[in-house]
């Protein structure tokens, strides 16, 4: 009988003992693919809360020195050494290098060529002119027009030599630079929100990921949308429980030149900036993915956009200079205001 008593009394010590009360918590990094890292989430204590924020961007820092094409870094093999080889040899690089680049392939293919990772000789022409802008505004100029049109003649991805099985990259062509801007960020969200614990908001520079609910009781998370026109105002306000929103718009990494705005979303075609729209959002489970089609959408027709994503599962809205609004046929399910 004592036996029997004491085991019930350790059973209702053991499920009458409080559990500690969860707060939400936020880190902010600075360094990190060139923007703002913030990751929100709840824990019992901050230091707790610390401890997988810390996680978090520590492997997102591993990232970005891999996918890094304008900087060198001690024992590392990163992009900027497979652009520096360019023409001259295969570069044994990090698997992670080797899945970026398999997924670059298969949206370049995905979207008909509007996300092509192996532009870099065109966008480094843009990201030299723009930061010449910042620098020094009265004197900002577009890249010569001669020189782009030279760029694009070595954009042809069917000479990026991937070896899966050596883990070498090759450029066949000597004057080929690779850029993954339109990737890397919300690519490298993805592969940190899987590994991850549950219950992550982990947004690096506007790719938002969640890795599961806020909570245990399946609160979503409440993602603003910010209006192309600038301010504290959000077009909407949408919920997302596990998967990504990636929005890219012309407000963004955008200089002036006598008195016109270009942005930094380059179409292949033109080798300009693209003009049919001022923001596209997607929601898609994969943040890599959303990350490509938001660049893709950006540059295509709606009806085109709506075909690409169909085919890849995902949903957008777009917004047009003239500040009206289009959605996908799913998309209102997302929103919240």
């Amino acid at each position: 009988m004592k036996r029997f008593l004491c085991l019930l009394l350790v059973l209702c010590l053991t499920g009458c003992a409080k559990v500690p009360e969860q707060k939400q918590y936020t880190a902010t990094f600075l360094t990190l693919f060139d923007t703002v890292t913030t990751v929100v989430g709840k824990a019992a204590t901050e230091e707790e809360f610390q401890a997988k924020a810390q996680i978090v961007r520590d492997t997102l820092e591993t990232y970005h020195q891999l996918f890094d094409i304008y900087n060198d870094y001690e024992g590392i093999t990163n992009l900027k050494t497979v652009n520096d080889q360019a023409g001259i040899a295969p570069v044994k690089v990090d698997g992670q290098i080797i899945a970026l680049l398999r997924d670059c392939k298969a949206y370049y293919e995905a979207t008909g060529g509007m996300v092509n990772a192996a532009m870099g000789s065109v966008l480094f022409l843009w990201h030299k002119a723009r930061n010449h802008g910042f620098n020094d505004p009265a004197n900002a100029a577009l890249p010569d027009a001669d020189a782009l049109q030279e760029a694009a003649q070595h954009t042809d991805f069917s000479k990026v030599i991937i070896d899966e099985e050596a883990s070498t990259v090759y450029l066949e062509d000597p004057d080929m630079r690779l850029d993954v801007g339109a990737i890397a960020k919300g690519w490298a969200a993805q592969r940190v929100s899987e590994t991850a614990p549950e219950g992550l908001l982990i947004s690096v520079g506007g790719n938002v990921c969640a890795t599961g609910p806020k909570d245990s009781q399946g609160t979503p998370w409440v993602v603003g949308v910010q209006d192309p026109k600038g301010g504290d105002a959000y077009l909407h306000t949408l919920y997302l429980t596990k998967g990504s929103i990636v929005t890219s718009g012309d407000y963004q990494r955008a200089y002036m030149v006598d008195g016109q705005l270009y942005h930094h979303i380059i179409d292949p075609h033109t080798l300009y900036p693209g003009t049919l729209w001022r923001a596209v959002t997607v929601v898609c489970e994969d943040s890599g993915l959303a990350d490509a089609l938001s660049t893709a959408l950006f540059l295509l027709p709606q009806a085109d956009g709506q075909a690409l994503l169909d085919k890849c599962g995902a949903q957008a809205m777009w917004v047009a200079a003239d500040g009206s609004i289009a959605y996908s046929p799913g998309f209102s399910a997302f929103i919240r205001t």
